[in-house]
């Protein structure tokens, strides 16, 4: 007699969490999934507000893994797709650069001294590369010089992540533009689009839900709940209980209304530092420490209606000057014309910052006045200009990747492996890594697998191994968030 599916218990109802149980459900296996916030998504939902749509971050619908596109397309039918031009600028000393690089372009602003001085500088430092390279400047500057890193890297990252690019380590800037070159840029700029494709940071254009990547999501909660999978909102998990070696429950909620679920496997997106705190028994005391000391870094949309006048082709523009406090400015209207209305557009100012601190505190009518007045400075809209503001708030936006950050997640990592082998971290937050949305469904998915069928993919590989970062296979499409690094795309998704 055949056993019947196990009972999967879901932390968390983002990309990575959603999908997994999209995935159990079509095969009949049953799964109760638990959020805690009141919406679906993740950072990867649509937030509405009298009738206007933000994307969180903004997600760019590519990926080179067939799987991942292929189940895109299962959950969206086609003509919810749109298939939208991929254009952003980076804004410094009041000039705003093409990216990818435009030889002409890049000439003319940097002028042909300073542009003289930028290939001086990068030649140099092929002969002599900076002998750290353990950090993000070390890194960069190997690769591109000294002079294209200060005018390119150095403020747009140390805004977002608001500490010296000496103190992030070279794994960001590895995880998120490790396919990219001076030389490559160089070359994007000079061969024919169609060639550029093979270069992830290149590609000229992507799909994108009609109303936002926020609609993938509600669909596919929609599909899970059909076949009967239970999705509970307003649901943290405080507890996971574990016994022989295994996780055996979870305890849900809060108050009156908290209760004990039964589970055969966790799949968890949550942050992999509140899943080791939340275990009972509790983890030894060093897998506690090692899951204390891993950070986050969190951010804020101001959104801003404007006159249609003054909206630009871009998904959004870099803003590397210091003079402001904005790290980059999404026009949602060159998303999707769903997203904006009535002859306006809507322009997403995004503050990278951390829970708590001033600004995050701020009153939500300050903020759109700081998002006003700083719009003005740039010369992006007239005084005046502005017709209303709303403000979003995003914890936990981005992994830190600090000195420390691999030694850590290596500690629970075994730990995890060792004593609860049935819980699968899953995602971004869920496996402390700067995953796009496609890297993210594609740790569900081999999760699944391992759950279903016995396999024993290692999820870790996931957006590590070479051959899944560089060329992209004839024919091949996806999706994935757009993140916030320099000169890839450079932040989501």
């Amino acid at each position: 007699m055949t056993a019947p599916p196990p009972h999967t218990v879901i932390i968390g109802a983002g990309p990575a969490g959603l999908t997994a149980a999209y995935e159990l459900t079509k095969r009949n296996a049953t799964v109760d999934v638990f959020e805690a916030d009141d919406v679906v998504g993740g950072i990867s939902r649509t937030v509405e507000r009298d009738g206007w749509r933000f994307d969180i971050g903004g997600h760019r619908f590519f990926t080179k893994v067939g799987q991942v596109e292929a189940l895109w397309h299962e959950i969206l039918p086609a003509e919810d797709f749109l298939l939208r031009p991929r254009m952003s600028r980076i804004y410094y000393r009041g000039k705003l650069y093409d990216y990818p690089l435009k030889a002409g372009n890049a000439l003319r602003n940097l002028g042909i001294v300073e542009a003289l001085r930028c290939v001086g500088s990068y030649l140099w430092s092929k002969v002599a590369p900076p002998k750290d390279q353990s950090h993000l400047a070390g890194w960069v500057t190997a690769r591109f010089g000294r002079r294209l890193f200060e005018h390119f890297f150095k403020t747009y990252n140390e805004k977002l992540w608001g500490v010296p690019a000496t103190e992030l380590s070279a794994d960001w800037a590895a995880q998120r533009i490790k396919n990219l070159s001076l030389s490559n840029a160089v070359r994007g700029a000079l061969l024919p689009k169609r060639n550029q494709k093979e270069i992830t940071s290149l590609i000229e254009e992507f799909h994108y839900p009609k109303h936002g990547p926020g609609m993938m999501w509600e669909r596919c909660a929609e599909h899970v709940e059909k076949r009967g999978g239970r999705i509970s909102m307003e649901s943290p998990v405080v507890a996971v209980h574990r016994a022989d070696g295994r996780a055996v429950a979870v305890t849900v909620g809060a108050g009156a209304a908290v209760r004990r679920v039964e589970a055969d496997h966790v799949v968890s997106s949550m942050p992999i530092s509140h899943l080791v705190l939340a275990m009972d028994p509790p983890a030894p005391p060093a897998v506690q420490a090692a899951a204390r000391e891993l950070h986050y870094r969190d951010f804020l949309t101001v959104a801003l209606v404007v006159p249609a006048e003054f909206s630009f082709p871009d998904n959004w523009i870099y803003i590397h000057a210091p003079e402001v406090q904005v790290g980059r400015i999404q026009n949602f209207g060159s998303w999707s014309p769903y997203l904006v209305k009535d002859g306006r557009t809507c322009l997403g100012l995004e503050y990278f910052l951390n829970v708590g601190d001033e600004l995050w505190n701020s009153p939500d009518a300050d903020l759109v006045a700081l998002g006003t007045a700083e719009l003005e400075r740039l010369g992006l809209v007239r005084p005046g200009s502005v017709e209303a503001g709303y403000v979003v708030r995003m914890p936990r936006a981005y992994p830190f990747y600090d000195f420390a950050y691999r030694e850590n997640v290596d500690t629970i990592r075994a730990w995890l492996a060792a004593e609860v082998p049935n819980v699968h971290p899953v995602g971004r937050n869920g496996m402390h890594r700067y995953n796009n949305a496609d890297h993210s469904m594609m740790t569900a998915l081999l999760s699944v697998s391992n759950i279903l069928d016995g396999t024993d993919h290692d999820v870790w590989t996931v957006n590590v191994e070479e051959e899944y970062h560089e060329e992209k296979g004839p024919g091949e499409h996806g999706t994935g968030r757009a993140a916030p690094v320099l000169p890839r795309q450079p932040v989501s998704g």
